[in-house]
């Protein structure tokens, strides 16, 4: 699920930019991988920043690179219990990539925001001197349901402060889907 983001930085960094009151910026990546570099929003104590993470890490346990945990669990797990209550971040990205079999062709489909705005997937941090990240993954919505069994946390503008501050109970409500979040479905040529 969600193994690759589309970043758009024009306009994306600058509306970021101006919501978030920081410099935001963002590079061009209409196809962005996992282990490569992603542009990510944290907040520590003075305030909202930007720090670029690597998507991904690789505990002493797994065989390969994890980009993603399920935010049913997220809490119980070990990899992801501490970094969640310590650790979230924010990666506002142009949209994410899913596909589906259809005759037998896998069909690329593009999800992005209504508008053009950014979307805010949930994820967390590990590593603050090498900075990595795992996104947060849901059951989807109806719509999203149609392509991919999985989509993205995704964080409302308005529900920002929330999923930086919130208590765990206060959290809930953010990691389930997010019909509030106005997505477009596109499939690609």
């Amino acid at each position: 699920m969600c193994g690759r983001l589309n970043v758009t930085s024009d306009p994306l960094s600058q509306l970021v930019s101006d919501y978030l009151g920081i410099e935001f910026n963002a590079i061009d990546n209409d196809d962005l991988r996992p282990s490569e570099a992603v542009a990510t929003i944290i907040k520590p104590p003075l305030g909202f920043a930007q720090i670029n993470a690597n998507w991904g890490i690789k505990p002493d346990w797994s065989k390969q690179l994890l980009i993603n945990a399920k935010a049913e669990t997220i809490t119980e797990k070990p990899t992801f219990k501490s970094a969640f209550s310590h650790s979230r971040c924010l990666v506002p990205c142009s949209g994410w990539y899913e596909w589906k079999t259809e005759e037998n062709n896998k069909i690329k489909y593009q999800f992005t925001a209504e508008a053009k705005q950014p979307l805010y997937m949930g994820g967390i941090l590990y590593h603050p001197e090498s900075p990595q990240l795992v996104t947060l993954t849901t059951s989807p919505t109806k719509l999203c349901a149609e392509i991919h069994h999985r989509m993205p946390v995704l964080v409302t503008a308005t529900q920002i402060e929330q999923w930086f501050d919130g208590s765990q109970q206060e959290l809930e409500p953010l990691l389930t889907s997010n019909e509030n979040c106005e997505i477009t479905i596109k499939r690609m040529v």
